[in-house]
């Protein structure tokens, strides 16, 4: 094509600019008691400065592109308001709605977020992405916000905040329904139930439904179902050069594999196909139980005898635990909380239960619940989402290790007696679930490789704002984690990816699997896919 002559721009016309520039700036300032920035009013205005500032040749016409330095916020927000459509929000620091656009789980290494950018169309984030990479931005995909690896600390730049991609259309044979990246929990779960049907999702109801599924997806289906990677037929997805493409079993083959366990490395997925299944109960049921300790070592007896390396019944959905304290059954000394649920009758339930209910308990709950409600029981409900500053430590296990255990719960209690501070908000948390559904998927099918691990066990404690308590607070966390590793011995440590947390004691092996060809393939995949390395800010398999 050829060149197009440029008319040289008037001095008035420069003038007129100039003012609109300085009309543009002051609605900057009034935009900070308004909420998001006024796009619709000023993109026009973009449009006209990109023509006559910054080179004398518009970059769209330029032999090669260069990138420019010094670029500030405010023209990028002016940048990408004329890109993005219509109804998409661009938030700067200024904002009054700043914090809840760039809110956290764990703040402890949060990303450096410059400029918020909520696209209303799937199709603008392939737009923010290739005008992230034009201007040598980088950029940072979310949903919900629970990822807490310390990798994630090491990002600046543009956050693409996928919350307003949240529609869900389910297919007419009612076998898939197609999910926008936005999506999450808890309205996957009552919008299915709803309309008679049920899919994998994570435990929590306040997660995203995608990050979870590139990592694995452990959840209340698993017996049945699988993991939620298990349950991907298809999905959408930008690359890192801002291409859109379509990957499953016929397309991108190879992506797919990594996308199911190492998504997070590849790309951005603005939307997927899941399975979906006829709910097949009206209720769960739920029984919660308070122990104290005791009791514990017949406990987790039990729960290894209940998880029967891998052959617990399929309904048995979840079995959780937290160690902590509580100050109205006892000052000095942990007691235990668990709470199961099972997705059919009571009286099923109650029978496989048998063995705990013959535990004496301090108190015991239970009842029958529709399936969003689970959530409000077991604890994993909005409320439990909070945000602050986390000291973690994370592992799978395949088995309990009774003595472990003790050991773990031993150092508790010597903890919160020297660290009063850190008592109230520390948790040693233990998942369990059903697997024979993630079992009966072959492991070399997808990337998520720890498919004989069933239980996932980690320790967590808040740190006080200001506090000199994270050092004790991280070695707390390290040591229960030693006593973990140390209680199985014959086995390599496991980690969760979505639950990583960036330890220098979490290898890329125990993330990513120990076999050696798992890594070989990822490393292939992201210079095929990834070359520059751009996602590099979530548990990477390639350091920055």
């Amino acid at each position: 094509m050829l060149p197009v002559p440029l008319l040289p721009v008037s001095q008035s016309v420069s003038q007129s600019v100039s003012h609109l520039h300085i009309l543009g700036r002051r609605l900057l300032d009034t935009k900070a008691s308004m909420g998001a920035f006024p796009w619709k009013v000023l993109c026009g205005l973009a449009l006209i400065q990109t023509f006559v500032s910054s080179s004398p040749v518009p970059r769209y016409f330029q032999n090669n592109l260069f990138t420019r330095r010094n670029i500030s916020v405010t023209e990028i927000a002016q940048e990408l308001g004329v890109i993005v459509s219509y109804n998409s929000t661009i938030f700067l620091p200024s904002d009054l709605s700043w914090s809840n656009a760039t809110e956290r789980w764990n703040t402890l290494a949060p990303p450096n977020v410059e400029l918020v950018v909520q696209p209303a169309e799937e199709s603008d984030i392939s737009k923010i992405v290739k005008y992230c990479n034009d201007n040598s931005i980088e950029y940072l995909a979310v949903n919900r916000g629970h990822g807490f690896t310390t990798s994630l600390g090491k990002f600046k730049g543009v956050q693409i905040d996928m919350k307003e991609l949240t529609a869900i259309t389910i297919d007419p044979d009612g076998k898939s329904a197609l999910f926008q990246g936005g999506s999450y929990a808890h309205d996957v779960m009552a919008t299915l139930w709803d309309q008679g049907y049920v899919t994998a999702t994570g435990s929590n109801e306040c997660v995203g439904l995608t990050g979870p599924a590139l990592g694995g997806g452990h959840g209340r289906y698993e017996g049945l179902y699988g993991l939620v990677a298990d349950n991907i037929i298809h999905l959408n997805v930008v690359l890192a050069d801002g291409s859109s493409i379509s990957v499953n079993k016929t397309s991108h083959q190879d992506l797919f594999w990594a996308m199911k366990g190492a998504g997070h490395n590849f790309g951005i997925v603005t939307s997927l196909k899941l399975k979906i299944y006829p709910a097949q109960t009206a209720t769960w049921h739920y029984h919660n139980y308070f122990w104290t300790q005791d009791k514990m070592e017949t406990v987790f007896e039990e729960l290894n005898k209940i998880q029967d390396n891998g052959n617990a019944p399929a309904k048995l959905g979840s079995s959780y635990g937290q160690i902590s304290m509580n100050r109205s059954i006892s000052e000095s000394e942990a007691i235990l909380w668990w709470t199961f649920a099972y997705g059919g009758l009571a009286s099923e339930a109650e029978e496989i239960l048998s063995p705990f209910n013959a535990i004496e308990a301090i108190s015991e709950e239970m009842g029958d619940v529709p399936y969003p409600e689970i959530v409000i029981p077991q604890d994993t409900a909005a409320s439990s989402c909070g945000s602050g500053s986390y000291a973690i430590s994370t592992v799978l296990l395949q088995t309990y290790n009774i003595t472990a255990q003790r050991q773990i719960y031993e150092l508790f209690n010597q903890n919160v007696a020297l660290y009063p501070e850190l008592a109230e908000t520390a948790r040693l948390y233990h998942e369990g679930y059903a697997t024979a559904g993630m079992q009966a998927v072959d492991p070399i099918s997808t990337a998520y490789p720890h498919r004989d691990e069933y239980h996932l066990a980690f320790f967590l404690a808040a740190v006080p704002e200001g506090s000199d308590l994270l050092e004790p607070a991280q070695k707390w966390a390290k040591d229960s984690w030693d006593l973990w590793s140390a209680g199985q011995p014959t086995r390599k440590s496991a980690t969760y990816v979505n639950y990583a947390t960036g330890n220098e004691y979490e290898s890329l092996e125990s993330i990513y699997g120990y076999e050696p060809w798992r890594l070989e393939k990822l490393r292939k995949l992201k210079s095929k896919y990834d070359p520059h390395n751009r996602f590099r800010f979530y548990v990477p398999i390639i350091a920055s």
